[in-house]
């Protein structure tokens, strides 16, 4: 996946919608989590084995994997903002999990 083309076409999205001025750091986050709510929502309530069959159905899937892209499109705005480089990051959040979960 090319993170800068996606982040590329996100904020000509936003300049496109004069959007680009309210996307500030702290903005950003709240949209993220705003987002992650939503993809939430396409769980609420449903039994655990309900979720599993979700696989099967073309439109929650479809409403499931919007939802998360949006998360993640927000994601790797908030992280362009903050100079983040969000490959780095989860590659060093990586090594650092398995140093602390998987037995040597």
């Amino acid at each position: 996946m090319d993170l800068e083309a996606t982040l590329k076409v996100f904020n000509t999205i936003a300049v496109a919608n004069n959007w680009a001025e309210l996307h500030s750091p702290k903005n950003l986050a709240i949209a993220v989590a705003n987002e992650a709510a939503e993809l939430l929502n396409e769980f609420q309530w449903m039994p655990d084995g309900e979720a599993w069959n979700m696989a099967n159905d073309e439109a929650a899937r479809a409403r499931v994997a919007d939802e998360a892209a949006d998360v993640f499109m927000y994601l790797i705005a908030l992280c362009d903002k903050l100079d983040i480089d969000l490959e780095q990051a989860v590659s060093e959040k990586t090594e650092s999990n398995c140093r602390r979960f998987l037995p040597e």
